[in-house]
């Protein structure tokens, strides 16, 4: 994992379907980087993301649709 000082330049950010409508917990990723998956959080926009090697963003998607995990 490494990080990204400012991520706001990245081009497209997605917010996650599992993030919290009320304003608390927003994750946003951003698609399509062949070096990994950059996630930041959407309420510091300007902050830091951590980016994730695909195929470790790939196993945490899949235990979340799967339930492994909870909040």
């Amino acid at each position: 994992m490494t990080t990204i000082p400012d991520a706001s330049a990245l081009a497209a950010w997605r917010k996650s379907s599992h993030s919290d409508n009320g304003g608390g917990g927003c994750v946003e990723v951003s698609d399509g980087w062949p070096s990994g998956v950059p996630v930041r959080d959407s309420k510091v926009p300007h902050g830091p993301a951590l980016v994730f090697r695909a195929t470790d963003w790939a196993a945490f998607v899949g235990a979340v649709r799967g339930g492994g995990l909870s909040a």
